[in-house]
């Protein structure tokens, strides 16, 4: 079995094959149940998108710790993947923020789990794809927001010193945002941000509005100009800072899309839904984006980040690169530090069109995953992932998902997670 949602429909360049072959459950659950204030928690159904969560959330004065990128994304894509943001390396990812699961497992119960009641349950979830159950809702944390985000712009020449810049702001928990846009192997622009209710009028940037440059370009003026600059940005327009231009994506499918002509007159049509490019794309475009595109997150120790930067820029050349720190905690489930404690992690994203002249997409994407294995990293799910069974259970901890498996008899009622996810089983 699957989920009835079409695979056009998930914010995934790839649609899974096993729609086709798999009995399809619908399974319309778009709803925000119910924000408890005393307990601060938000009770969503899976369906309910970033967007819309902060829609209702920010006016009543309250905001979820990690808001991942792009309005489209759903609450249930983020828990059966995973979900990151700027806030990450104080909160942890998506799935550190949730405080319960309920779900329909493959006998028809419906069973609510949490880090005390059905535990083992619960950190098997993550990252398992919909491969355990059906998620009905999820209870989640809310902290107080707060109207504007004070961002530092910093630029920064040198990998090691970008490195050591990253790494110092990283582990500074007064920042409540850090981020990093690598603009070529040694240039960046380290952005760290504190939320705040006051703000000067001359320095407020609403970098949301349809009008406005995109983000990415936006910050790139300060590399240019070699100086450091505060603004303050609403809040919500900084949760989404990245969503008009796709992070950089659009540029390659509207080239002229910055253009200050073009954004006055059209700005308010972009950008394109995920699903309609999707939907639309033939299959010529398809094999062209998959041989000459790479949408891809690794998430690497910190420790190894000057090293991965490197490999990312001869491997595959692709400009910029998004540098998001996180902590990731020692707990049960697929995805955990190698050593006993939490460590601070990085999703170094690569979006574009690689410049690197021996670019061939399986060849460099498993030379890539071999690397990621090598320094104990991570690739997110909904990209390419060329790894045999063995080497993505090399990658990942399948110990507690497969005896959650077995127990709950999910063999013959859901594929395997790498049956999921795996090149063969997309197109």
């Amino acid at each position: 079995m699957c989920t009835g949602r079409p695979g056009w429909l998930t914010v995934s360049l790839r649609v899974g094959k096993y729609k086709k072959t798999h009995k399809n459950i619908v399974i319309n659950l778009m709803d925000i149940l119910e924000v408890d204030i005393e307990r601060q928690v938000v009770c969503v159904e899976p369906l309910v998108t970033m967007g819309q969560l902060t829609a209702h959330l920010n006016p009543m004065g309250w905001t979820l710790p990690v808001v991942p990128e792009l309005d489209d994304l759903t609450v249930g894509g983020l828990i059966m993947g995973t979900g990151i943001e700027s806030s990450s390396h104080i909160y942890g990812l998506f799935q550190h923020t949730c405080l319960a699961y309920e779900l329909v497992l493959a006998d028809g119960s419906l069973v609510r789990c949490t880090p005390t009641e059905n535990s083992e349950l619960f950190y098997s979830v993550p990252w398992s794809c919909g491969t355990l159950g059906f998620l009905v809702a999820a209870e989640i944390k809310i902290i107080p927001a707060k109207k504007y985000v004070k961002l530092h712009y910093k630029p920064v020449r040198g990998l090691e010193k970008i490195c050591e810049k990253f790494t110092e702001e990283s582990k500074k928990k007064e920042n409540n945002f850090v981020e990093g846009l690598v603009y070529s192997l040694e240039e960046a622009v380290i952005m760290t941000g504190v939320l705040t209710d006051e703000a000067e009028d001359s320095q407020i940037n609403r970098i949301g509005n349809y009008y406005k440059p995109w983000f990415f370009k936006h910050v790139e003026k300060y590399l240019k100009a070699n100086q450091t600059g505060i603004e303050y940005i609403p809040s919500r327009h900084y949760y989404h800072r990245h969503t008009r231009s796709i992070f950089w994506e659009l540029q390659d499918i509207i080239p002229f899309g910055n253009n200050p002509v073009f954004r006055y007159l059209f700005g308010w049509m972009v950008p394109p839904k995920i699903s309609l490019l999707k939907l639309t794309q033939g299959e010529a475009i398809r094999k062209l984006y998959e041989q000459h595109h790479v949408v891809q997150d690794m998430l690497v120790p910190m420790k190894s980040l000057e090293k991965s930067i490197s490999t990312f820029h001869s491997d595959l050349n692709v400009y910029p690169l998004w540098l998001c720190p996180f902590m990731l905690p020692n707990n049960p489930g697929m995805v955990h530090p190698k050593g006993d404690e939490m460590e601070l992690y990085v999703d170094i994203g690569a979006y574009g069109e690689p410049k690197t002249k021996q670019f061939e997409a399986r060849a460099s994407m498993r030379q890539m995953e071999k690397f990621v294995r090598n320094v104990h990293g991570f690739q997110m799910l909904y990209a390419d992932c060329y790894m045999n069974r063995e080497e993505f259970w090399d990658m990942f901890d399948g110990s507690l998902y497969h005896k959650m498996r077995e127990q709950m008899n999910c063999k013959n009622a859901f594929p395997e997670v790498y049956d999921k996810i795996c090149k063969a089983a997309r197109h």
